[in-house]
């Protein structure tokens, strides 16, 4: 390959990258970037002083904060095997895990860790995760659950209040207390993926981000920005705040080297002695600590050492469904991702969508490159069939080792003819604003808020020997509990429960709280399949999935349709705009994208003005999306593969044949 200059993102994400110490081994073809094991972001600079809309300031509704898009970015074309994750520094880690000979569940343990120490915003061993994981020598899908779980001592108020006699909130707020953490599970997840599909030594694994933790790494603008946001809040925590902030309680700015010699002694003990040593031991005697002090005014949780030591991640059936030809795989519950993203394409099928394509999608022009613009057509059609698949969501999808599905089964909510019936309810000329979820007959539970996951990351990887792994992991709100025990943030996902036990008609809320229950979640790892023509599944296509909190459900479901509908490349797929709906009369239009107008609230952008004609209330919020997508080029072991322009991701792998 012949050097190339590196490409910049400007100002302090130039900055940090180049204290990371990264350069540039691309060169172009056929307007594609070829990969390595080593580069810098594949696009041009972040822009900044995106406008937001009116609701910019509330970050509690919204994931992670948002930094920008970086335009123009090209797809990126790799040979045999492929990683994309939201940070170059672990993509590049995972890479070279990859490049070596390991499997994909060796380079999901690589990039996880690194990621860990280069974006603890959002995600860590201190949170959970759902990995949806492709034997190619079996040909079958495994789905690991390593959500959090609730601790024995949890009551249906846990989260409302501090004791029977003392029904007062938690404090400062049920999140910054320890009532919030769960008991982490992403460690246990990927020691069985490892146990199942592993192929290098667990112990070498922790290697890359033990030696970055002792020898330091530099802090990357996007996590430089979150700290920003979150220092009042960090600081109450005396870990996070000698950890996160400067001696005078300023936020620790980009390009600042970091060490955690703490993390890594946590990292050498769990290479040494594996999962055990998290789960057990000192290092879950400090998590307890941590999750029961009273320190700074804050409501002790409830966990016990006992919590820690029982807990199991779980293999669960992976849900599959057909979408014009393929096959489309998805997480089970607790998370709702897969059921709501294959029921929300299921209603699309019985729609033309192909004859609604985007404007501007061909060529090489700026334009063209940042996926086009959506028309108002099919913004509509898809935000309304999320209305009614998210209603279902809300009503019936929770842990099923507590709550059963209707019909025991999530292909009840996926039987074709019942989402026919769904999308008959679309009115094409107005939007419905909000759906009533499907009658299942008497089924005893009630309609659960909302809760969002705001610290969220996302890996897609294949390898050589044709095996894939799709894994979306979180510490729930950005920087999680703000609670930092032993270098690493602990999770506060136990927000995603309904703090509410009963419904206004007093009926049990699906996803309240229980003893050992894990929350319902948002996301949707996603694998795509080829339909042989006798309906049997055929070749592994696509890789695909993304942070977000609520909306991963929309930021998937445009990208595969964007894929399979519009013929995107998958670098055009997740730079398209974000755009969708959950159960409520809004529909957002992500407003950090370029195509967008998101001055005065959009109302000079064409695309808003006719969503608003048709009913919509439509937010141009900057969305936060980091989806990555990997495709299988045909009759071939290359893959083409794209990074969201809204983070810091980046798409890296062998030289394409």
């Amino acid at each position: 390959m012949r050097r190339t200059k590196p490409q910049t993102w400007g100002g302090a994400a130039a900055a940090g990258l180049l204290l990371l110490g990264l350069v540039t081994a691309c060169s172009s073809s056929q307007g594609q970037e070829q990969a390595s094991c080593t580069a810098t972001p594949n696009g041009v600079p972040v822009t900044s002083g995106v406008p937001a809309g009116p609701s910019s300031t509330n970050l509690s509704q919204h994931p992670e904060i948002a930094t920008g898009y970086r335009t123009s970015m090209k797809p990126v074309r790799t040979g045999g095997f492929a990683v994309s994750t939201a940070n170059p520094v672990a993509t590049e880690a995972a890479c070279k895990v990859l490049r070596d000979g390991g499997t994909a569940a060796d380079a999901l343990i690589v990039a996880q860790t690194v990621l860990g120490l280069v974006e603890p915003q959002a995600t860590g061993i201190g949170g959970g995760a759902f990995l949806l994981y492709y034997d190619a020598n079996t040909k079958t899908v495994d789905a690991y659950d390593g959500r959090e779980t609730a601790p024995a001592a949890a009551t249906p108020d846990y989260l409302r209040y501090i004791s029977a006699t003392d029904q007062t909130v938690p404090q400062p707020n049920a999140r910054a207390s320890g009532r919030s953490i769960g008991t982490p599970g992403v460690l246990r997840l990927l020691e069985l993926a490892h146990n199942d599909h592993g192929k290098q030594p667990w112990k070498d694994l922790f290697t890359p981000a033990t030696e970055m933790a002792d020898q330091g790494f530099a802090i990357g603008p996007r996590m430089a920005s979150q700290i920003a946001s979150s220092a009042t809040d960090l600081a109450k925590d005396p870990g996070a705040r000698a950890y996160f902030l400067e001696p005078d309680g300023s936020p620790k700015a980009a390009g600042t080297t970091l060490t955690n010699p703490a993390i890594g002694k946590v990292f050498s003990a769990i290479a040494t002695d594996g999962a055990n040593a998290f789960y057990t031991g000192a290092i879950a005697a400090d998590i307890v600590d941590a999750i029961n002090t009273t320190g700074s005014g804050r409501t002790a949780g409830l966990t016990t050492t006992a919590d820690l030591a029982a807990y199991q991640a779980k293999k669960r059936t992976v849900v599959c469904s057909p979408y014009r030809s393929h096959d489309i795989c998805g997480m089970p519950n607790p998370s709702s991702g897969g059921i709501t993203v294959e029921s929300t394409l299921g209603i699309l099928s019985n729609f033309d969508l192909a004859s609604m394509k985007p404007d501007n999608i061909t060529g090489d022009s700026d334009a063209a490159r940042n996926g086009g613009k959506p028309t108002a057509q099919a913004v509509h059609l898809i935000s309304e069939a999320e209305r009614l698949a998210y209603a279902d969501r809300d009503k019936y999808v929770a842990d099923s080792d507590f709550v059963p599905l209707p019909g025991n089964s999530p292909q009840t909510l996926l039987d074709p003819n019942y989402l026919k019936q769904r999308a008959a309810l679309i009115d094409p000329n107005h939007s419905m604003g909000h759906a009533q979820p499907g009658d299942f007959g008497p089924v005893q539970v009630g309609n659960g808020p909302q809760q969002p996951e705001h610290g969220t990351s996302h890996i897609s990887i294949v390898d050589k020997y044709g095996n894939a792994a799709s894994m979306t992991t979180t510490v729930e709100s950005a920087f999680g509990s703000f609670h930092l025990v032993d270098g690493f943030i602990l999770n506060n996902q136990l927000t995603d429960f309904s703090a509410q036990p009963v419904d206004k008609d007093g009926l049990p809320v699906a996803n309240r709280i229980e003893a050992g229950k894990r929350p319902r979640s948002s996301m949707a790892p996603t694998l795509v399949f080829e339909r042989n023509p006798d309906g049997s599944r055929g070749q592994l296509q696509y890789v695909t999935g993304s942070p977000g909190g609520s909306v991963i459900i929309q930021f998937v479901v445009k990208t595969l349709v964007g894929m399979l509908d519009w013929g995107l490349d998958p670098q055009q797929a997740v730079s398209m705009i974000d755009f969708g709906a959950d159960n409520s009369p809004v529909t957002n239009v992500g407003g950090e994208h370029p195509a967008v107008n998101a001055a005065d609230n959009g109302d000079h952008d064409l695309l808003v003005q006719q969503l608003r004609q048709l009913g919509h209330q439509v937010s141009v919020f900057p969305q936060s999306s980091g989806l990555s997508a990997l495709v299988r080029e045909a009759n071939s072991d290359n893959w083409t593969g794209g990074a969201d322009p809204r983070r810091e991701g980046v798409v890296l792998g062998g030289p394409p044949s």
